[in-house]
């Protein structure tokens, strides 16, 4: 049974597992990636239909409970489920909170299949405690951090990073028919689904964008401080982390509602600012 996980290949906004990662939990962070990554992939890739990726998911998640309870990884996900029965048993992982991911994904699923939209923010926030938070908590405890305080502080700049994602991903979220800009939200500024599904920008489409841009700004401030509780090289890896969401707020910003037909990434022209800014929070 595989007990390493795959390096963390993806494009991300941030640095996981990275260098900056103490070298003892290099291989449980890139075990939960692998595990997340799986799963959203089962949820957004390929032509499934809605159904298939369902069962698929409910076949995931009946693995990773039998694998929590002891069961040899079966061969179809032996590669993720292998490593993270391996590190759940090692740091005590909280099962909970991969479970909460997945249910997370489910939802995406469901969301997508009945063309339906999020009501406002605070349903909203509750899917971002499902889908970002439990990543943070997770770290949080592989670093031995449990006070309510900094528990609080990640989940803000968790909570900051999945929407910083929602608005820098609005042009390839709003054709496949899911995206995350409430209907509170769209109602305040005027905006319809049919105006936002034409990917044309207007005055109040800029508003609605730049709006929901400063949430998440607010977010990631909020939360911030949490990276003067981790020490060392763990610390400055959540630096980048909040650096490189507050890059991609910015470019949003500058992009004034572009961001609805064009999404921007990191760059590595962008490192000199990241570092420095990190150098000086």
């Amino acid at each position: 049974m595989p007990t390493q996980a795959a390096p963390v290949t993806h494009y991300e906004n941030f640095p996981v597992a990275s260098w900056l990662c103490p070298a003892h939990l290099r291989q449980p962070i890139a075990a939960i990636y692998a595990f997340a990554r799986a799963a959203d992939d089962i949820a957004d890739e390929g032509d499934a239909l809605a159904e298939q990726r369902l069962e698929t998911l409910h076949t995931y998640r009946k693995e990773l409970h039998a694998i929590a309870g002891g069961a040899q990884p079966q061969a179809r996900w032996a590669a993720i489920f292998g490593p993270l029965q391996y590190n759940i048993l090692q740091h005590q992982l909280p099962v909970c909170l991969l479970d909460d991911l997945l249910s997370a994904f489910v939802q995406d699923i469901a969301k997508t299949r009945d063309h339906a939209t999020y009501a406002n923010r605070a349903e909203l926030l509750d899917y971002c405690r499902r889908s970002a938070n439990p990543v943070g908590r997770l770290l949080l405890h592989l670093y031995g951090v449990h006070d309510d305080t900094s528990l609080a502080q990640s989940d803000a700049v968790c909570t900051a990073l999945q929407l910083i994602n929602f608005w820098q991903d609005l042009s390839e979220d709003i054709p496949r028919g899911r995206h995350y800009l409430t209907d509170a939200d769209c109602a305040q500024f005027g905006v319809t689904r049919a105006a936002l599904a034409a990917q044309k920008v207007t005055p109040s489409i800029q508003k609605l964008i730049a709006t929901n841009a400063y949430w998440a700004r607010d977010s990631m401030q909020k939360g911030s401080n949490l990276v003067h509780t981790l020490p060392g090289r763990i610390g400055w890896e959540l630096r980048l982390v909040v650096q490189g969401g507050l890059c991609i707020l910015d470019k949003v910003d500058a992009q004034a509602g572009r961001s609805l037909h064009t999404r921007q990434t990191i760059h590595k022209i962008d490192a000199p600012r990241l570092l420095w800014r990190a150098l000086w929070m």
